[in-house]
């Protein structure tokens, strides 16, 4: 569609039509101006990409049928029509035939010409007269769409109004001469008229006429009360449009300057390497040739080689400041680094293993035992699928360092990777290659650095892997700890599958319970469990302090210390399971000597109680000793923690009041049920405990467990709070040297629990004789070390009768 209108020095308007490869230039009479002789009814013309104006000329491309219905039914030129906007539930590619699918604010406009193009198509000229408001439909035989109309008056303009409209409308010339200058292409013509014209009407409705704008826009102009209305309207719109074309220009200025930039730099590459390739100096193909080499000693797989060769030829082609450049040369670097079949001989002499993995860790047989049986069958077999060992256990036991003494049985090489903290499954699997700074996974990355395909891998802190937005690493896992998969690891990053079942992954946990099931049951769970105070002794004689003593530039002679030492200084300075804070002391007690040393003072040739006294201070420890004065309704429990076990003192009290119950201690909620379980059964059982002249209902009952400002929580302390119970309300004491462990349900049966090893080792630092477990806890006795329970005296129950029997004395 085209829209030339003239101006009051033209008196004719010229329309350009163009039409295949002919171009006609028609020239018509000016339209005269007329007063509108208003007749009842008007056929309505709808149009779906323009808004004609009053005053103003419109020419339009018509091609639909319902159209052309409308103009034979006019019949000639010089007929009335009400020219009106489609509203967009109207069908562009069909005209209106409703009266709710047009604005009812339209313009009568004069038939000004008609122009038969061929193939069926009319150019419509159109001469826009008055604004008239459409009534109602008029039905039609035809069904073609007849309104009855009225004028629209504009409303009457304030003096103020009046006062302004002359500024008003001289800004929006400016601005849309303005405006119209920065079009592609100019229209220079169209800028004169806009500064000819002297009649403030006719100028605001002629540049909204040929304003360049979303047809409801102009629409909102056309049905505004007054000129001024539409002319503050017409100027925001003017403004804005000023404001897209000022940063259109920008975007493609700076875009224009970047291209010619880039092509400048291009260029200059260009010739740069046509000087280096004269001069024999081309770093590129010094880089491929070096790729090429290294290829030819990898023993990879066809996929891998094909994939390479893909690469290789795709980077000759790039320019090095290409973004993919340095991405592609990552890539290649990746692939001709990694160990394709590329394996270490394993070790098979199965005494030094042995030698090895005794000589470097005290205790641990279970461990020990397994790794000897996997080097046997190993031996035997020659080729074994790695298994997925877990050592799972509390802190500072050495399950980490005891992957370092399994490599250097086996000859192979170590890897570590700690997982405590990720959180994002691109550090197992990798990132893929369309984001910039992507990099391999740690575990592809580790076997890099291991430069073979089967060391052995540490996975440490299996337990502490968290998920968020990012993926979820745990997930990622599966497919590297599976056996029966990871021997096509598909890695993001290489998207291609590397062999990881010669790999011996070996992870680390202090709690498996966080582990979830299926990475649980991809893994053969190995416990690592505490040591007793003789194996601790051991270890810091053997191990510990000659190493602290070599770190802290001391001679061997310098000091010793006797074994009752040592057990002053791990029963009084530390509370762990593990010897990672006794290593720490005897670290501290080194450099108590160091600095005696330096000062060339005299040292004892063997520290007693009190020179390890002087230098570490008072005691630490000493609360976890069964103590012989306690009373009734006071009960030794046993509880895991995550330095491993500890004694606890369960206490209940009674007094007068409205039956009661508060708990106190920094209990957690599983704690708390298990209290309120155990009221509930001792008052249901009250007969059978003797219990018969107790009124709960007037008792009050208060639970505490000390050492308040440390949270407890879970359910082993049930028989526990059972005892301490019916030990308040009967006055009966617990038997001396006795604690307790297990879970109870409200029909009496105790449950078994976990953590017994650990449980049994705090006993028996704490001077525990005898301990009452759950029947089923028997498998768990049978699997500990007998030195483990020397001196201790087990009873095995299944129901809570048979705890109070044994527990209280007579």
């Amino acid at each position: 569609m085209s829209d030339n209108t003239d101006n009051k020095n033209n008196n004719d308007t010229e329309l350009t039509i163009k039409g295949g490869a002919n171009t006609r230039m028609i020239v018509i009479g000016r339209p005269p101006k007329e007063k509108l002789n208003m007749p009842e009814q008007m056929a309505v013309l709808p149009i779906w990409d323009t808004v004609l104006f009053p005053g103003c000329v419109v020419t339009l491309t018509v091609t639909r049928p319902s159209t052309k219905v409308i103009l034979d039914k006019a019949g000639h030129e010089h007929a009335l029509l009400a020219v009106a906007l489609q509203t967009q539930a109207a069908d562009n590619a069909q005209a209106a035939h409703s009266f709710d699918q047009v604005h009812h604010c339209a313009v009568a406009g004069r038939v000004v010409k008609i122009i038969n193009m061929g193939e069926g198509a009319q150019i419509v000229v159109i001469h826009g007269l008055e604004r008239i408001q459409l009534l109602e439909p008029v039905p039609q035989p035809d069904g073609s769409l007849v309104c009855r109309v009225s004028k629209i008056k504009d409303s009457r303009l304030s003096a103020q109004q009046k006062e302004k409209l002359p500024a008003l409308v001289s800004s929006l010339r400016d601005a849309a001469v303005d405006f119209f200058s920065r079009l592609e292409p100019a229209q220079p013509e169209l800028c004169n008229s806009i500064r000819s014209s002297s009649d403030d009407v006719f100028s605001v409705n002629y540049i909204a006429n040929n304003m360049q704008a979303p047809p409801e826009k102009k629409y909102e102009i056309l049905a505004a009360n007054n000129t001024f209305i539409r002319a503050e309207m017409l100027l925001e719109l003017v403004n804005s449009g000023i404001e897209f074309l000022k940063v259109k220009d920008d975007i493609q200025n700076k875009a224009r300057t970047d291209l010619d930039k880039r092509q400048r730099e291009a260029m200059l590459m260009q010739l740069s390497r046509t000087i280096q390739n004269e001069l024999g100096d081309n770093p590129q193909k010094s880089i491929i040739e070096k790729f090429k080499e290294k290829a030819l000693s990898k023993k990879w797989p066809q996929e891998v080689a094909e994939a390479f060769d893909r690469e290789l030829d795709k980077f000759a082609m790039l320019n090095s400041n290409a973004a993919e450049y340095g991405m592609t040369q990552n890539y290649l670097d990746t692939l001709v680094s990694l160990p394709w079949g590329e394996y270490s001989d394993d070790n098979h002499d199965l005494n030094r293993a042995e030698e090895i993995l005794n000589s470097e860790h005290y205790g641990l047989e279970k461990v020990k035992e397994r790794i000897v049986e996997h080097l046997a069958v190993l031996k035997l077999k020659g080729d074994l699928k790695s298994p997925i060992l877990c050592l799972y256990g509390p802190p500072g036991v050495g399950k980490t360092s005891l992957g370092k003494s399994i490599a250097q049985a086996l000859g192979r090489k170590y890897v570590r990777v700690s997982l405590g903290g990720m959180h994002d499954e691109a550090e197992i699997r990798g990132h893929r290659r369309t984001y910039i700074g992507s990099m391999p996974g740690r575990i592809i990355e580790g076997i890099r650095n291991a430069g073979t395909a089967n060391p052995v891998f540490i996975l440490d802190e299996i337990d502490k892997v968290s998920s968020d937005f990012h993926g979820d690493p745990a997930s990622a896992l599966l497919e590297v700890l599976d056996p029966e998969q990871n021997s096509a690891f598909h890695d993001n990053f290489l998207d291609l599958d590397f062999d990881l079942s010669k790999v011996l992954f070996i992870a680390t946990a202090n709690n498996i319970g966080s582990i979830s099931t299926p990475l649980l049951d991809r893994m053969e769970l190995i416990p690592v469990d505490g040591y007793l105070l003789e194996e601790k002794v051991q270890i810091a004689l053997k191990h510990l302090l000659p190493k602290e003593m070599e770190n802290h530039g001391l001679k061997p002679d310098a000091f010793s210390i006797s074994a009752d030492v040592l057990a002053y200084v791990i029963s009084k300075y530390t509370r762990e399971s593990g010897v990672r804070t006794l290593d720490k002391v005897l670290a501290t007690l080194c450099r108590k000597v160091a600095l005696r040393v330096a000062k060339e003072q005299e040292v004892p040739a063997q520290l007693s109680c009190q020179d390890v006294r002087q230098m570490l201070g008072i005691e630490k420890f000493d609360h976890d000793i069964w103590h012989d004065d306690l009373r009734a309704g006071v009960v030794t429990g046993l509880a895991w923690t995550a330095v491993g076990g500890e004694i606890l003192f369960v206490e209940c009290a009674r007094s007068a009041g409205s039956g009661k119950m508060t708990l106190t201690g920094n209990l957690g909620d599983v704690m708390k049920e298990s209290a309120i379980l155990a009221l509930e059964y001792v008052r249901s059982n009250a007969e059978s405990f003797g219990l018969v002249d107790v009124d709960f209902d007037k008792t009050n009952f208060h639970i505490h467990v000390p050492e308040g400002a440390v949270p407890k929580d879970g359910p082993s302390a049930g028989v526990t709070m059972v005892t301490a119970i019916v030990s308040a309300l009967t006055g009966r004491r617990v038997r001396k040297r006795l604690a307790m462990t297990g879970e109870i349900t409200l029909r009496g049966m105790v449950i078994p629990v976990g953590g017994i090893t650990e449980k049994i080792l705090a006993a028996k630092r704490a001077g525990i004789t005898e301990i009452i477990l759950c029947k089923q806890n028997k498998k768990d006795l049978d699997e500990i070390k007998k030195e483990y329970v020397d001196g201790l005296t087990f009873h095995l129950v299944d129901r809570i009768s048979e705890v109070i029997d044994i527990a209280l004395e007579k």
